[in-house]
């Protein structure tokens, strides 16, 4: 198996990035690390040939310390460093963007940042795209060399792409337990060429030998966030008798290849052609693990062990949702079962003007409202009705040319004109789309279909011409309030 990959044609990295998430974990009782020592843990790492390090914003001293390495390590045109922005819910501005790019720089001590990678929290807001490109402009400017995201779902990732967003990866959870990665996702990276950086492939330590053949332990008992978080998508994928058959599964490969549960569950993500490398956490300054990262990249697996792990992975059930839904709907699948250390709120997109009280508009601010005359939806009662909807944000077309990628970004709207007025997706009763051109009725109509599963409106579809250039589909739709 090859031990280098290419993310674009001038960012190439190891199969294995080392992650330094836990470094919050380890300073979350208050105690900063020493910098300078917990440094110089990484030297080992690199000089092994583990040259890419992924951090965050929120992962305490973490790009101080990658920081601190780089600039010592006499190999430091090898080493690249790839960081996290996570804003909070909100409008974005792009001074303020420019400030966490040059806060983030000061950080590393660095003129350019490898990569910077983008989480948004709530799709229904279209500051995400700002966000993004925003990031662009300052790719542009050479204060960023690569621009991915993280935790984000297939739908969404398509309209960034074909925003003109020159995405080159995006961070997700992916492993034997969580197999999210294998659905639209797939789609979406083979037509866009995006690779997927992989973590959660040990579930925190779970996929290990340690927890083979062992009870179950409650969630009070466990003493890191990961194992927190893992252990819920452990239950959501169907509980802890499932659990150790899969290990027992797993179990039996890695002793055929005279190796670890946790090595043979990491190589069996990268069997997934679109994952560029997989991210496994290091808890710099304790057990470095590098003889078992440099043995996990040497198992070549077969068509036997393929089969019997497969055949594990069948009792489990899927993971719900989309790619990153644990961190948007419930159930949550984080450390607290909830967003309450993450976010404190997520604020309305729009703002409701109060016409009478039986009558409240909302305005999403574009052009469109302000010629016409008209809101962008009205509550009256318990009825919300939502305008005729494009894929507008400001004064351009989201979404290029790609109808999807149009659709998702229309819903969005729909649903943020929604929830400002109270409402959501799960209360509407009727939808009316609109088509310019028929021939991308299927991409629109599955589209509609992906995002109003199981709450299955009225609809209609025709084809009619639509105004204004570049708008491939136009949608609106009918809501009822139980009273």
């Amino acid at each position: 198996m090859k031990k280098i990959t290419h993310l674009s044609s001038s960012l190439s990295i190891p199969r294995l990035i080392i992650g330094l998430w836990q470094i919050a974990d380890m300073e979350k009782a208050g105690e900063q690390l020493d910098h300078i020592k917990t440094a110089t843990y990484m030297n080992d790492y690199i000089d092994a040939g583990f040259t890419t390090f992924d951090m965050a914003d929120h992962y305490g001293s973490s790009e101080i310390i990658a920081g601190e390495c780089k600039n010592k390590h006499p190999k430091s045109d090898s080493i690249r460093l790839f960081t996290k922005w996570v804003p909070k819910p909100g409008d974005v501005e792009k001074k303020a963007v420019r400030n966490v790019i040059q806060k983030a720089l000061k950080r590393m001590q660095q003129s350019s940042i490898d990569m910077m990678q983008f989480h948004a929290w709530n799709y229904a807001d279209p500051s995400w795209l700002d966000g993004l490109f925003f990031l662009k402009e300052l790719k542009e400017e050479g204060l960023i060399q690569a621009i991915g995201v993280t935790n984000f779902d297939a739908h969404h990732l398509r309209i960034a792409l074909a925003s003109g967003i020159p995405i080159v990866s995006n961070q997700i959870s992916h492993s034997v337990i969580d197999r999210r990665a294998l659905g639209s996702m797939q789609t979406v990276c083979e037509e866009f060429g995006v690779h997927i950086l992989a973590y959660g492939t040990l579930a925190g330590g779970f996929l290990s030998n340690r927890w083979l053949d062992k009870e179950e332990p409650g969630l009070d008992a466990l003493p890191t966030w990961s194992l927190m978080k893992y252990k819920r998508f452990i239950d959501a994928a169907g509980g802890w008798k499932i659990f150790q058959k899969l290990l027992q599964g797993l179990h039996q490969v890695a002793v055929k290849h005279n190796t670890s549960i946790a090595n043979i569950a990491s190589r069996y993500v990268l069997e997934n052609t679109n994952v560029a490398a997989v991210i496994i956490g290091a808890r710099l300054g304790e057990n470095s693990h590098i003889q078992e990262h440099q043995e996990l990249l040497d198992i070549i697996i077969d068509k036997d062990d393929i089969i019997i792990i497969e055949n594990a992975i069948a009792h489990l059930s899927p993971v719900p949702g989309n790619c990153g839904d644990e961190y948007r709907n419930p159930p949550f699948l984080t450390a607290s079962g909830d967003l309450s250390h993450h976010i404190d709120t997520s604020p309305k997109v729009y703002a409701s003007v109060e016409i009478s009280p039986q009558r409240k508009h909302v305005y999403s601010g574009t052009a469109w409202e302000e010629f016409a005359g008209y809101s962008r939806a009205i509550k009256k009662g318990n009825r919300i009705l939502v305008s005729g909807t494009t894929a507008t944000h400001r004064n351009q077309v989201v979404g290029g040319l790609d109808a999807a990628a149009q659709t998702h970004f229309v819903i969005d709207k729909i649903e943020a004109a929604l929830k400002s007025l109270d409402g959501s997706l799960t209360d509407v009763v009727r939808t009316r789309i609109f088509v310019n051109n028929i021939n991308d009725w299927e991409a629109v109509a599955r589209a509609h279909g992906l995002r109003f599963k199981n709450i299955d409106p009225a609809n209609t579809l025709v084809q009619a011409k639509l105004v204004g250039e570049g708008y491939l589909v136009e949608i609106e739709t009918e809501a009822l309030l139980d009273e």
